[in-house]
């Protein structure tokens, strides 16, 4: 398993629940953290932070590290770490790979991607309901469930800091996988032109597989 699928899973495991209030009144109060994480998002903010992603292999018990760098937006991000950077704009996936120096662009599918973040903020998948909230020594510790028996994740929690910066995401998936990412001085801030641009060397080598 490469690194940008699991970056993939716990990008679903973050934004999964971002519009899960859509099915609400939209006079309903947003009263709790995690409505309230919703509400910054679609004011359009923009939550930066470092993180360190750990997958542990049930079977083998391997565990894998990864760690770098991630801007989530509404339905946009970027992940950076050392190899690559991947920027997703809703519309258009670009990954840059530095050690081929090669750019690889692709029609961005929602609905062909399982752990796509736009899949969740445009309400286009409803499997995972908040379950529990509970508000602990200034955090907010968030229960994610799904009824559905095919549902990627059999348990998920996201611990939000008091000012509502992701702080940890955990989950089992149905293979009881363990996947488990820290964030670390984590914010809110505006979004910037050119924040969810690519930026490669002109000489690097483009795949245009939207052709």
């Amino acid at each position: 398993m490469n690194w940008m699928n699991l970056i993939d899973k716990w990008l679903l495991l973050l934004l999964t629940g971002l519009l899960l209030s859509l099915g609400a009144t939209a006079t309903q109060a947003q009263e709790t953290p995690f409505d309230r994480l919703i509400g910054k998002f679609k004011e359009g903010v923009v939550f930066k932070s470092e993180f360190n992603h750990q997958y542990i292999d049930s079977y083998t018990g391997d565990t894998v590290e990864t760690s770098g760098t991630i801007w989530v937006g509404e339905n946009k991000y970027k992940v950076q770490n050392n190899q690559q950077t991947v920027v997703v704009d809703g519309e258009t996936s670009r990954v840059y790979d530095k050690n081929r120096n090669r750019v690889i662009v692709s029609t961005y599918e929602a609905e062909e991607d399982d752990f796509a973040p736009s899949r969740f903020l445009n309400g286009a998948d409803t499997t995972y309901t908040v379950e529990n909230q509970q508000e602990k020594e200034s955090q907010t510790l968030i229960t994610l469930a799904s009824a559905d028996p095919f549902s990627v994740f059999q348990q998920v929690e996201i611990t939000l800091a008091g000012d509502l910066t992701p702080r940890r995401v955990f989950a089992r998936d149905q293979a009881d996988n363990l996947i488990t990412t820290t964030f670390g001085a984590g914010s809110f801030i505006q979004q910037e032109p050119g924040l969810f641009v690519l930026d490669y060397p002109k000489q690097a080598e483009i795949i245009d597989m939207r052709n």
